[in-house]
């Protein structure tokens, strides 16, 4: 069987740290508001994918710096080539955006994503692709999608956000495109909390901290659920957990918690 160790990946186009069993994620280009180029979104995915295997990595923030998250696709890196290419290279590339969303939502971390500033375009849908997400209330989230004449469904998004905020929501930003601040995205609910500009980077690593040192393979079968239980009905999806459950308690974390539990003591996960 594969296994790696990701805590020491060396990244090419984004910063990439890690701690602990925690592993930080940072759009580098401050001076453009952290747009996406072919080369970050390909090494994104592949990042993503390989966390599949990774030994070391139970859970991943994803950041931006200099005030902002991300601004989607590069004007002039993405979009500006986008339009002499044909049929065939669109559809690499559109499907290529898309596997970047797949493998957030494959790989069995929890994934934390901290938003400041700018969260727009492809960079909204990298926030719709993580499991939880802590902002600002300065924080802007757009799907501008429509304001280069596209359609709103891109990366996944008419999966997605409905799902996140409700269709009459998510119809309301797919089809204007309008900015909503970090407030009104919270009351939608698409942020998890809003956090001081100053706290929010400790504040996501710190919830991502304390989700690594859980029950990381129950951690692991619960995400894996709620992907696949969304196209599957109640019985399906009860005789599902029934099956994930099972081997949940199969696992020695199970047995520590139930050790701690009688011995009063906080159970120490250690996730096998």
């Amino acid at each position: 069987m594969k296994r790696v160790q990701l805590a020491g990946y060396q990244a090419r186009h984004f910063g990439y740290s890690s701690s602990g069993k925690v592993a930080t994620i940072r759009l580098n280009r401050p001076d453009r508001k952290n747009p996406l180029t072919f080369d970050s979104y390909g090494e994104l995915r592949d990042l993503f994918r390989e966390m599949c295997y990774a030994t070391d990595i139970k859970a991943i923030v994803f950041t931006g710096e200099g005030g902002n998250f991300c601004s989607g696709g590069d004007v002039h890196e993405i979009i500006g080539p986008l339009v002499k290419m044909d049929m065939p290279e669109l559809l690499e590339f559109t499907r290529m955006t898309g596997d970047l969303v797949k493998a957030m939502r494959a790989c069995p971390q929890p994934i934390v994503a901290a938003i400041d500033g700018v969260c727009t375009g492809a960079g909204a849908m990298i926030a719709c692709g993580s499991d939880m997400r802590l902002a600002t209330a300065r924080s802007k989230l757009a799907f501008l999608f429509v304001r280069v004449g596209l359609a709103g469904a891109d990366m996944g998004a008419c999966t997605l956000l409905p799902r996140l905020i409700g269709l009459s929501r998510a119809a309301d930003l797919l089809y204007t495109g309008r900015a909503v601040g970090g407030e009104e995205a919270e009351r939608m609910g698409f942020h998890n909390r809003l956090v001081e500009p100053e706290q929010l980077l400790a504040e996501a690593q710190a919830l991502a901290q304390s989700l690594a040192e859980g029950p990381t393979f129950g951690h692991a079968m619960t995400k894996t659920m709620l992907w696949q239980e969304w196209n599957s009905g109640l019985g399906e999806c009860i005789e599902a957990e029934a099956q994930a459950q099972a081997i949940c308690m199969q696992t020695k974390d199970f047995e520590r918690a139930y050790h701690a539990f009688a011995a009063k003591q906080k159970p120490v996960f250690e996730g096998d």
